[in-house]
C-alpha cells in the first residue's frame, strides 16, 4: 500500500488542490491531510464605491475594480490561506468594533469555504478508488466536523480506529498544551487517556499506522522556537533557540503500542524522520505559506515500511 501524507496547510487553497492531485501523481492507495486544514484570518474587500473593493492584502492595500478583478483577488487571497468577504463600509465598522460578530463571521465563512473544497473534492476524486482522509488539528474549530461530515468522498478519522485495506489507521487531531490555547488541546495525561481509549479499538494482529497531529516529545520532530511568556523568541549568540514541544503523551502511546509507522504534523519546521522502538516516525514539515505543499510518500509491504521519500509541490 502507498500513502501520501501532508498537514498543515491552514486554509491555502493552492495546497488543497494540490492534495487532491497527490492521489492520482503519485499512484497512492490512501491520502491523508492531518490537521490544520482551516485559515487564521478574515480579508475584508469592503465596497468603497458601487463596483469597487478595497482590502489589505499580505501588508499591502489594493483595490479592484469590477467583478472580474474582484474574482481575481478573493482568489489570491484564498491562495494564501486566508478567507475574502465582500462587504459595505458599515459592515466592515462592526467587524471592527463587536468582537463576538467578528468571530461569528469568521466561523461562518470558513465553514463556506470548507464547503467548497468539499465539493472540489468530490469533482477531483471522483474517478478515483484512492481513500482520501481529511483530519482537523489543534487550530480548527469544532464547527467544521460537522461540514466534513456531509462530504461524500472524503472520510474524517478522528478519534477513531479505521480499517484500510491490510492495515488500521488510528487518529487523534489534539494536541498537548500550546501557548497559543487553540481549540484541540489537553493536559499530557488527559491526552494519554484519551489516545488510549482510541487505542483500544486495535486488532492485535494487524499492522497499525498512527495518524497523530502532534509529534512525540524530544524525537528531533517536534523543534520549534523557545518563546518568552509574552510570546517573544529567546535568542542566544544571535540565533533563536529551538526547544522540544512535542508530545509526552503521544511518545509513550507510540512506544507502548509500536505500531508500524507514525504520520505527524503541528511542527512545521521539524521536518524529518525517527525511530522510537520499531515504530518509523515522520513529520513533513509545512511551507503552506509559499503556497508549496510538504508531504511524505511511503511505501508498505506486509509489516514492513519499503521505503519513504519526502515530496514537494
Amino acid at each position: 500500500m502507498r500513502v501520501y501524507y501532508a498537514g498543515d496547510i491552514h486554509g491555502s487553497e493552492k495546497c488543497w488542490r494540490k492534495f487532491l492531485s497527490a492521489a492520482a501523481f503519485y499512484e497512492a492507495d490512501v491520502v491523508i491531510l492531518g490537521g490544520d486544514i482551516t485559515g487564521k484570518a478574515l480579508v475584508p474587500l469592503v465596497e468603497r464605491r458601487p463596483g469597487e473593493w478595497s482590502a489589505h492584502v499580505l501588508g499591502r492595500d489594493e483595490v479592484a475594480r469590477g467583478e472580474e478583478a474582484a474574482t481575481e483577488l478573493e482568489k489570491r487571497i484564498r491562495f494564501n490561506g486566508f478567507y475574502p468577504y465582500r462587504c459595505s463600509e458599515d459592515e466592515y465598522r462592526g467587524l471592527e468594533e463587536d468582537e463576538e460578530y467578528r468571530e461569528r463571521v469568521v466561523t461562518d465563512v470558513m465553514c463556506r469555504e470548507l464547503e467548497r473544497w468539499l465539493e472540489l473534492a468530490d469533482e477531483k476524486l471522483a474517478d478515483s478508488d484512492a481513500r482520501c482522509f481529511v483530519m482537523p488539528g489543534n487550530d480548527d474549530e469544532f464547527e467544521i466536523d460537522t461540514v466534513l461530515a456531509r462530504s461524500t468522498r472524503i472520510e474524517n478519522p478522528d478519534g477513531r480506529v479505521v480499517r484500510v485495506g491490510a492495515y488500521q489507521l488510528l487518529s487523534c487531531a489534539w494536541t498537548n498544551p500550546t501557548p497559543w490555547h487553540t481549540a484541540r488541546e489537553l493536559p499530557e495525561d488527559e491526552l494519554e487517556a484519551k489516545l488510549e481509549e482510541i487505542a483500544t479499538a486495535l486488532e492485535r494482529d494487524v499492522p497499525a499506522v498512527f495518524n497523530l497531529h502532534c509529534p512525540p516529545h524530544d524525537s528531533g520532530l517536534d523543534m520549534a522556537p523557545w518563546l518568552t511568556d509574552d510570546l517573544g523568541v529567546v535568542i542566544r549568540g544571535g540565533e533563536q533557540v529551538l526547544i522540544p514541544v512535542g508530545s509526552r503523551a503521544v511518545r509513550a502511546t507510540i512506544e507502548r503500542h509500536q505500531p508500524l509507522l507514525g504520520l505527524h504534523g503541528h511542527i512545521h519546521e521539524s521536518r524529518g524522520t525517527a525511530t522510537i522502538g520499531r515504530t518509523l516516525c515522520l513529520n513533513p514539515g509545512s511551507a503552506y505559506s509559499e503556497g508549496v505543499i510538504d508531504g511524505v510518500l511511503v511505501d508498505l509491504d506486509g509489516d514492513r515500511v519499503v521505503r519513504h521519500q519526502f515530496v514537494q509541490g
